[in-house]
């Protein structure tokens, strides 16, 4: 296992540096820069003004030059600072992280809990009208974009029912609370960013589920342990189960990235203060270092997810062996 996550790592970072290069020149090449998107702010920028804004983020320099520049801050966890407002970009990612990782990681674990049985009932069941059902409602979270979702709840249950909060994560006198009326407030505001944003992954998760357990039911291992006389909950959640969650565990291994990653389009939706919203306004503005920051920490969350994922194969399924 140790000589397993040494090749690992040793393979990672050569495929990390070539990401940051790509993701580097594919910015920095793209039309438009953080110079226009401020001249475009302000019409009476002269060109002189243009230069010394270009000179001062370092953008008259060279591609290499400047990358090479920013690796070797980079390596010392130091991204630079914000084009926008010359606030740090740790400070800023930093203060964006755990809004995000609240938000996707009580959605991640609304998305296993509730899919995996889903799947599981659906596989059982497999030509039923409740399979049919499930079915319906799998097609309908593939189907349905996540802005109309969001949108439809909002309008519902927010302005219709005006029973859940549509916007933000906190009421106006928040401050003014008490530590369980804030946590109370809290959760109140969580639950329509939540739901929309596990609404695609439960339908991901169901049907990865209800695919894998189907092919795990038809296994010679299951109609043994039927043989044997076995109870029907023995041989589903005992033996069929086990095997049937390797596609799933690959599924969650590789949404690791996107529990801080967020999603720009329902954390605009709700105005919550995400990794989403951030790197939304960013690439707006051309705010370069934070878009760096962000890529890196979505690159090296990638690179993690897959090797755990892997380790993940090894616990559910013993007869893989990392070494």
């Amino acid at each position: 296992m140790g000589r397993y996550l040494a090749r690992r790592i040793a393979g990672a970072v050569p495929l990390l540096f070539g990401i940051t290069f790509l993701s580097f020149a594919v910015i920095h090449l793209a039309p438009g820069g953080p110079v226009e998107a401020k001249a475009g702010l302000n019409p009476k920028m002269t060109a002189q003004a243009r230069e010394k804004l270009a000179t001062l983020y370092g953008l008259d320099k060279p591609l290499v030059e400047r990358y090479r520049a920013w690796l070797g801050r980079a390596v010392r966890l130091d991204f630079g600072e914000s084009f926008a407002d010359g606030e740090k970009v740790s400070v800023k990612i930093g203060r964006a992280v755990p809004v995000t990782l609240l938000v996707s990681g009580l959605s991640l674990v609304l998305v296993l809990l509730v899919g995996i049985p889903l799947g599981v009932y659906s596989a059982v069941r497999a030509g039923t009208r409740a399979d049919s059902l499930v079915s319906g409602i799998v097609l309908f979270g593939f189907s349905a974009p996540t802005f109309w979702i969001a949108l439809g709840l909002m309008s519902f249950f927010g302005v219709t029912l005006q029973w859940l909060p549509v916007t933000g994560l906190h009421s106006l006198f928040h401050e003014e609370m008490a530590p369980l009326e804030r946590a109370v407030d809290l959760a109140w505001h969580l639950v329509l960013p939540v739901a929309v944003s596990a609404f695609a992954g439960l339908a991901a998760v169901t049907r990865f589920m209800r695919g894998s357990m189907l092919e795990a039911l038809s296994q010679n291992y299951v109609r043994a342990a039927r043989a044997k006389g076995l109870s029907e909950p023995r041989v589903l959640y005992r033996h069929a189960l086990r095997n049937a969650l390797l596609p799933v565990v690959t599924l969650v291994g590789l949404s690791v990235p996107g529990l801080l990653g967020g999603s720009v389009i329902f954390e605009s939706i709700f105005s919550i203060p995400g990794m989403g919203s951030l790197f939304y306004a960013s690439v707006f503005s051309r705010d370069y270092p934070v878009i760096m920051g962000i890529l890196v920490l979505g690159a090296v969350l990638t690179l993690v997810g897959n090797l755990l994922a892997d380790l993940a194969y090894a616990a559910v399924d013993p007869r893989i062996r990392l070494e």
